[in-house]
């Protein structure tokens, strides 16, 4: 009884260590993929160093890793509505939107303080 005990929980232990592993490697992200996806699609309007080239284009430059990849993923869905975003993100697949979300979130030092000033 005690050895079945002693390798459920070692089962147990071993499944949530697999489970952790699975997910964080979900999360591994690119920067260099996502620094050559911004050039290719989104510094035209947010800049290469995530500040907007006007001030309607929203800067992304620090912005959170998760609040970009939602705000992308819904447009590319049609859950937010913007027809010029809507195009980009649906050429996007979700290791672009997720590697281009830590590439703007690591341009802190380019992030604006107060973002409606140029």
């Amino acid at each position: 009884m005690k050895t079945h005990l002693n390798s459920s929980k070692l089962f147990s232990a071993t499944l949530f260590i697999l489970t952790l592993l699975v997910s964080t490697s979900s999360l591994a992200f690119d920067k260099e993929a996502g620094k050559k996806k911004a050039e290719q699609v989104c510094a035209s309007c947010h800049g290469l160093d995530g500040v907007g080239i006007i001030p309607t284009y929203p800067n992304l430059a620090g912005q959170y890793v998760d609040y970009l990849i939602k705000s992308l993923k819904d447009y590319r869905s049609g859950k937010r509505s913007n027809a010029v975003m809507a195009g980009f993100a649906a050429t996007l697949t979700d290791e672009d939107i997720q590697n281009l979300a830590y590439y703007y979130a690591t341009l802190k030092d380019n992030r604006l303080p107060v973002l409606d000033l140029k």
